[in-house]
């Protein structure tokens, strides 16, 4: 189990004391990014005319946006992830396929070729063979 960590940390102003089993560095990004949204919304002039509750509520809204925005990027994310492995298992799918088309296909002008030389020995034997009768019937003849 991870060990427990106690940090102090500034959150508009006041010191706390955050822990938790994350590391120092992931809770000072968490007490910057709070901090982060106290000082956009005290740039706002509405902002101050708030009471405290008001503010808070405000301040609870708006991280929960954020959160909801993040989770629909997320999920956008993962679905296009998905979307892209998919495709990218497709384009694999695709390429053993033309491997196996292709090795063959070298296989067949491997045959073909070995096809092609015997014709030619057997063409090569006949016209010899041709040769030979015509000489025997000019023989012949005469």
């Amino acid at each position: 189990m991870t060990k427990r960590t106690d940090v102090e940390v500034i959150i508009n102003d006041k010191r706390y004391t955050l822990g938790g089993y994350e590391s120092e560095e992931y809770l000072q990004k968490v007490a910057s990014y709070i901090n982060a949204k106290y000082a956009e919304f005290k740039s706002k002039d509405f902002y101050r005319s708030l009471d405290f509750d008001m503010k808070m509520v405000l301040m609870q809204i708006n991280l929960a946006d954020d959160y909801f925005k993040m989770v629909d990027h997320l999920k956008e994310i993962t679905d296009e992830s998905n979307q892209k492995s998919n495709e990218i298992f497709d384009l694999k799918h695709d390429l053993i396929q033309m491997q196996n088309e292709y090795e063959a296909a070298e296989k067949e002008i491997e045959r073909l070729k070995s096809e092609n030389l015997e014709q030619q020995k057997e063409m090569i034997r006949l016209e010899a063979e041709l040769k030979g009768v015509a000489k025997k019937q000019g023989k012949a003849r005469r």
